[in-house]
This record gives structure tokens, C-alpha cells and sequence, in this order.
């Protein structure tokens, strides 16, 4: 038996048939710019041309979206990037555009189930996600299903205030891990000391050359990955904790190792589950998305 992911971007939706583990065919397709239905109809005939590829009918399709999402009702209460997907009914259409059932998961919460299933903490009956990007996100799964929370708002780990008082974050407070962590937060701190615009790219260069702005700058990103990471042990006790996002993984040794130190030093007297990277990389939403129906439906 077989069910479809769909990870729908800002720029690309892509669709693919998962069985026996593995996504068997993908078809990948730019995200209509006109948003709303156009959209639907893009995911549903995307949808079609995998299942046809592989020669299968699927039992179901799992969608992995951006934008905090209504799980209840079906419905997108807004995703930024989409036109039109502004308490959008997303469920409902795709499931009259396609002729199958569909099950809704946050982007985050569905690159956690595949990392949990099939990437760094398969075999782990407990695991939180994290990735560190131009956002932060994340996904606490136990039991093998994503712990979502009384509202939905389970696992929105880059809003955890780690700075009181500190910079103001995308979701209109202040001191949130995701104003202090990622790429758009060093780049404003890189602006401030070099005085002129820095990219990531130029950063981490000066960075693993040992620059010591630039040192100053990546480091003190990492000691706040580190004191979050710790503080949602302290929630979750996750058996495995699984690291990524395109800082985590690409501003080098050195980052990391300051992570592990921070991480440690606040969790000095716990027990500090193992801290291991991600290994789905952009695979993780389309497979986590596949994962979301295959866990509703029974196939794992």
C-alpha cells in the first residue's frame, strides 16, 4: 500500500508516492503565483502524475504546509509567502481536487516525523527537532505521533524567550530564540559591526577563518541554540534531540562545538540526551509529509 507527501513551498510543491519506506516516483512544480486555487490544483495534479509514474493508487495524501495551521478544521490561518492562503480551507479543497483523504501537518513538525521514522532518531521512542535556518523550528514526536498541544501550538520552539528584554522577533515580542539564532539575526549583527550588509556566507568564511568579529557574532548565535536546546529538555526529556536547518549545519566545528558546550553547561546536573545531526536534509519535508498520512492510516 501507498500514500503521497506533498511539501508545499513558497516557490515549489513537491509530490511523491511513499511505500515500503522509501518515496518510490516525485514530481516537483512551481508554486502557482496566483495562490488559492490555483495552488490546490497544482498539489492535486502533481498528486496524479506521481501515482501515475509509479502505476499506483494511493490511499491518501499527507500535506506538509507553511503557516500556523487550524488542525481541527483544516485550514491555513495564513502562510505569507502564498497568495491568497489566508484562513484558507486547505484540507477540504484537496481532498474535492483530488478524490482522496488528506492530513494536514505544520512543514516543522512533518521534516521531525521523518527525521523520528527514517533520519537521525529512527528507533527512539521519543525525539525532538530542531533546525536553525532563517527561521527556527522544530517537532517534539512521542509514540510516533507529533505532540501538536491543546491549540496547535506544540513544538514552536523558535518563540521560546532565551533574552528578556532582547531584540524584536517576526511574532511581535522580544528575546525569542529565532531574533537571536539564525542567519537574519547574524546578518543584523554582522551590519552593526562591520557596517555594511554581511551575508551568511561572507560570515562564516571570516568565521572558520578565525576572525574574531566574526567569531564574536557566530558563537554568541550558538550559546543561544545551546541555552534553548537545554531549556526544552526541561519541557520535552526527549530521548534523542536532532539537530538541523542550513545554519546548524553549515557554519562549521566550531559552532557546533559551542552549541554542545552551552547545551551542557544548562543541563549541568540533568541528563542531556544526545544531541545528533540531521540526516534527511531536504528530503525531510516530503518524507515527513508522506509519514503524516502513513501514521493516520496505518502503514507504520
Amino acid at each position: 500500500m501507498s500514500v503521497i507527501g506533498i511539501d508545499l513551498g513558497g516557490t515549489k510543491i513537491a509530490a511523491g508516492v511513499f511505500a515500503d519506506g522509501a518515496i518510490q516516483s516525485k514530481t516537483t512544480v512551481p508554486t502557482p503565483e496566483a495562490g488559492g486555487q490555483a495552488v490546490i490544483e497544482a498539489m492535486a495534479s502533481a498528486a496524479r502524475s506521481t501515482m501515475e509514474a509509479a502505476g499506483v493508487r494511493a490511499r491518501a495524501i499527507g500535506l506538509g504546509t507553511p503557516g500556523p495551521l487550524d488542525f481541527k478544521r483544516g485550514i491555513i490561518k495564513f502562510a505569507p509567502n502564498i497568495a491568497g492562503f489566508t484562513d484558507f480551507p486547505i484540507q477540504k479543497l484537496l481532498e474535492e481536487a483530488s478524490g482522496l483523504p488528506v492530513y494536514v501537518e505544520n512543514d516543522a513538525n512533518a521534516a521531525a516525523l521523518a527525521e523520528h521514522f527514517l533520519g537521525a532518531a529512527r528507533g527512539a521512542e521519543s525525539s525532538l527537532f530542531v533546525t536553525v535556518s532563517t527561521g527556527v523550528g522544530g517537532g517534539f514526536v512521542w509514540g510516533n505521533r507529533v505532540l501538536r498541544g491543546a491549540h496547535g501550538q506544540g513544538g514552536e520552539v523558535g518563540h521560546i524567550t532565551v533574552l528578556p528584554g532582547g531584540p524584536a522577533c517576526g511574532c511581535g515580542l522580544e528575546g525569542c530564540l529565532e531574533a537571536l539564532a539564525t542567519g537574519p539575526a547574524m546578518e543584523r549583527m554582522a551590519q552593526a559591526v562591520y557596517k555594511r550588509e554581511v551575508g551568511t556566507r561572507e560570515l562564516f568564511a571570516h568565521f572558520q577563518a578565525g576572525e574574531a568579529k566574526a567569531r564574536r557574532i557566530v558563537l554568541q548565535a550558538a550559546r543561544y541554540v545551546g541555552i534553548g536546546l537545554a531549556s526544552l529538555v526541561k519541557a520535552y526529556d526527549p530521548e534523542v534531540i536532532v539537530l538541523g536547518g542550513g545554519i546548524a549545519l553549515n557554519a562549521g566545528q566550531a559552532y557546533l562545538d559551542e552549541v554542545y558546550a552551552t547545551y551542557e553547561h544548562y543541563l549541568e546536573g540533568w541528563i542531556a540526551p544526545p544531541l545528533r545531526l540531521a540526516e534527511l536534509g531536504s528530503e525531510a519535508g516530503l518524507l515527513g509529509a508522506a509519514l503524516t498520512a502513513a501514521v493516520e492510516v496505518g502503514e507504520v
